[in-house]
Formats: structure tokens, sequence, C-alpha cells
């Protein structure tokens, strides 16, 4: 019985130790971007991906998911990305036409995004404080204030967070071997092409990570 004690207390232990970070990754995101939550839709993107979309407007109907995933979506914006207008639908049922709701949303993706950094670098790395110093730069780095105080910009946020969040899941199967991680990566993988195209070679960087630091591959000299 003592191992399973021991191992309890040191777990506790860590994550005592991880809570104080999280906060301060959370207050930084929000620091930066709280600000936003005061700003309108602009009129570059905005108005076609929400203001003058009847089918954001409508909120989450049948007929509304039917059309986000039906290629004439492509029509509006020229991009097929279904969960990004099930996202932007949610809000207009959640907030109404209140750019706030919107905008908060972004903010929020753009913060489980961060944390989700900081357990896929702690996972890797097994160094904490590194770690959260890479997250943190994440989060602040001014490259993000497009896609984050931008409402067009909702696929990006989101896409980067599914595609984090399949990385988590990929390392979490190499290290455990269990298949529900597998699974989730998997999953996650796809959510994020259905979000936005944009990590479509997102299997290539999991190799490279089979490679270094998971030394999956034999042969690997680092």
């Amino acid at each position: 019985m003592r191992l399973p004690a021991v191992a309890a207390d040191r777990y506790n232990g860590y994550m005592r130790s991880k809570w104080p970070i999280i906060l301060a990754l959370v207050l930084i995101v929000f620091a930066i971007y709280g600000q936003v939550r005061h700003h309108d839709f602009v009129d570059i993107d905005d108005r076609a991906y929400v203001v003058h979309n009847p089918h954001v407007h409508g909120g989450l109907t049948v007929k509304n998911v039917v059309w986000a995933f039906h290629g004439e979506s492509i029509e509006q914006t020229g991009n097929w990305h279904p969960l990004t207008w099930l996202s932007l639908m949610t809000d207009a049922q959640v907030f109404g036409m209140n750019p706030t709701g919107f905008h908060l949303s972004n903010v929020v993706l753009h913060t489980i995004t961060v944390l989700l950094l900081f357990a896929v670098l702690t996972e890797l790395t097994d160094d904490r404080w590194k770690s959260a110093f890479v997250a943190a730069v994440f989060a602040a780095h001014p490259l993000h204030v497009e896609s984050v105080a931008w409402i067009s910009e909702r696929k990006d946020v989101l896409s980067t967070m599914f595609g984090v969040l399949a990385i988590w899941g990929y390392v979490r199967y190499a290290r455990r071997r269990e298949r529900k991680w597998y699974f989730l990566s998997l999953c996650a993988f796809a959510a994020s092409l259905l979000s936005k195209q944009m990590l479509v070679t997102l299997p290539f960087l999991l190799l490279l990570l089979d490679y270094w630091p998971l030394n999956r591959v034999k042969g690997s000299i680092l």
C-alpha cells in the first residue's frame, strides 16, 4: 500500500505546482486580449461570415447544420469549414448578434490552446518551467493578434486548438500505449481539418515527433 500512497502524494504535489502556472497563462491571455470585448464587427469578412449571413443568424437548426456541411456553404466565403460555421452559429444562438460574445469565444479558444500546448510540452520534456515559458510566448506573441481579435479568423483559433489537442493525444498514446489516446488524436485531427485545412501536414509533424523526442524510430541517434 505504500507505493500507491507515495505515487498519489507525488501526483498531488505535481498538480499543485502546475496550478499557479496554469493561472498565470490564463491571466496573460486575458490581460492582452480581454479588451476585445469592447470591439465591434469589422467590415472585412465579418459581414460575410456573421453580420450578413442568415445561416449564422439562425443559430443551430437542422437546416443550418446541413448547410454548414454542404458544398453550398463554400459560396459564402470560398472555404469549406463546417465546424467553424457551427461554432459561429453557437455564438449567435447564445449571444445573439452581440459581437462581445463572438470575440470572447475566440479568446477562450486561444486560452485552451495555450494550456494544451503547455500540457504537450510538459509531457514531451518533463520540464514544466521551460514548457510554461514557451506557452507564455505563444500566448502573447503578436502574430496571434489577427486570429484572436478578428471574429472571421475563428477558423484559425479553432483549427489550432484541435491541432494541438491531436498532438497531445498522440504523445499520450506513444507514451502509454492506450488506444483511447490514439482515437482522441485522430478525432481531433479530423476536427482541425473541418475547422480549417491549415494543419493537413500534421501527420508529418507527428512522424518527426516519433523520431525525436519520442524516440520511437529504430536507429534514432537523438
